[in-house]
């Protein structure tokens, strides 16, 4: 009977009201930490620790397995200004960015006409063909384009055929550009096309309406509202072909070294320099940082429409 009253007494509305309540701002904060919780400790052991580990090995020289050293601080960095390294970085950075704006090139067009003016009922089915490429190995793509691009391979026997002089493409810069560009153009197509997609018909008429041609309303129009997408689609296929292996590997030979092959070399390769190859992984994650402040404030200097 005693557990009962205490009971009653416990439920009542008056001891209830008692009950301290956390602030909302408290809540909030809470119910974020617990959303974010499982992808921020995802983050930090699979990137910001494994950068911080990275770090530290390049302030190391010569590091090798099982030697023990002291630090000897910005050595490895200092390395990276040696005249052949910079000619590296320079190319691994021209490759990203001539690859960026072919597939933007390339691929703007496609995903205009995928999202403006092909039929609806055959747009997923044209996105699934674009992106078909994707399905099979870079390797095995690589080993495809080699064919294609060798001296005897099939585009220079079709320009023999036709009477044009062949061209000497493969184990070169532009072979590299050709296989990075076919690789990540499909990337560059489906952001577009996301951007593309949304796009308002009606501010393209009302610059009709005050007298602006086609090549003004795209520039005016057109541009500023998928800008967005630009910026995204710029940033992955820029990221992705600075530290592309297989392409330059396969398509460039020893005349086109980039930093991703060299920072393999460091660790992998017969230099065993764990230190440099750190330093040189410490430098591509900064041009890639540089790269992507870049493209975040080009999308948010879109104008609100």
């Amino acid at each position: 009977m005693s557990n009962q009253i205490r009971h009653s007494q416990l439920d009542s509305p008056d001891n209830l009201a008692e009950v301290p309540k956390l602030p909302r701002s408290q809540v909030n904060w809470v119910e974020a930490l617990t959303l974010l919780a499982p992808s921020g400790i995802w983050l930090l052991l699979l990137l910001v620790l494994p950068t911080l580990i990275i770090f530290e090995l390049s302030l190391v020289p010569d590091i090798r397995p099982g030697d023990v050293v002291n630090p000897s601080g910005l050595k490895n960095y200092l390395r990276i200004l040696d005249p052949l390294y910079l000619q590296v970085i320079w190319r691994s950075l021209f490759l990203a960015f001539g690859t960026t704006i072919i597939c933007l090139i390339l691929g703007f067009p496609v995903a205009y006409w995928i999202a403006q003016i092909a039929p609806k009922r055959w747009r997923n089915l044209l996105i699934i063909a674009f992106i078909l490429p994707l399905w099979t190995s870079s390797l095995l793509r690589s080993y495809a384009w080699i064919t294609i691009l060798r001296p005897t391979g099939l585009l220079n026997s079709l320009l023999t055929n036709l009477g044009l002089p062949a061209l000497e493409l493969l184990n070169r810069i532009p072979a590299v550009l050709i296989g990075m560009s076919y690789g990540l153009l499909p990337y560059m197509v489906l952001i577009l096309y996301a951007s593309l997609e949304k796009l308002d018909k009606r501010l393209l008429e009302a610059a009709a309406d005050l007298g602006a041609n086609p090549l003004q309303a795209f520039w005016q129009v057109t541009v500023p509202q998928i800008l967005p997408g630009i910026a995204a689609g710029s940033m992955l296929v820029f990221i992705t072909g600075l530290g592309d292996f297989i392409d330059p590997e396969l398509l460039g030979g020893a005349s086109s070294m980039t930093a991703a092959r060299l920072v393999y070399n460091q660790f992998l390769g017969a230099t065993q320099n764990w230190g440099f190859g750190s330093a040189l992984s410490m430098t591509l994650i900064l041009f890639v940082s540089i790269a992507i402040a870049f493209l975040i404030k080009l999308g948010e200097a879109t104008p609100k429409q």
